[in-house]
């Protein structure tokens, strides 16, 4: 935590990144609102790097090579963009409204959202990580 010389303003650091940041690439912030039980968008790529921040509910988040895990308020995210696959980013309440803001680094172009098709998902399944057990 830092403050602001002369004023009582707090700055906090959420999180720290140092991604290739390509050539060229605009930012776009965006307000994503999940409605209760929503999955959020299928398996999915960008072209550059995402930044996130949870402002409401939960979200499963899932990236190509690391365990699924839950994004809870005030948590932060990112994703490094290219060829990795966003399997998740859904929202984990049945209850509840999940909101999240993400500032997305996007390569001129290209689309900043890209889908991945069931074939490629299939030639690539061993890059995913291991899915939890059901319970019961």
């Amino acid at each position: 935590m830092e403050r602001t010389q002369g004023s009582g303003t707090v700055l906090t650091v959420l999180a720290e990144q140092h991604p290739s940041i390509p050539d060229g690439a605009c930012a776009t912030t965006v307000l994503i609102e999940l409605p209760p039980g929503d999955p959020g968008t299928p398996p999915h790529r960008h072209a550059g790097p995402v930044f996130g921040y949870m402002l409401q509910g939960e979200m499963v988040f899932e990236l190509e090579g690391e365990p699924e895990r839950v994004v809870h308020v005030g948590e932060t995210f990112w994703e490094p963009g290219g060829d990795v696959i966003h399997y998740q980013a859904g929202n984990n309440l049945a209850d509840g409204w999940s909101r999240f803001v993400a500032v997305m680094m996007c390569v001129p172009g290209q689309p900043m959202l890209t889908l991945v098709g069931d074939e490629e998902l299939r030639q690539r399944r061993d890059r995913r990580a291991p899915r939890p057990r059901p319970r019961g």
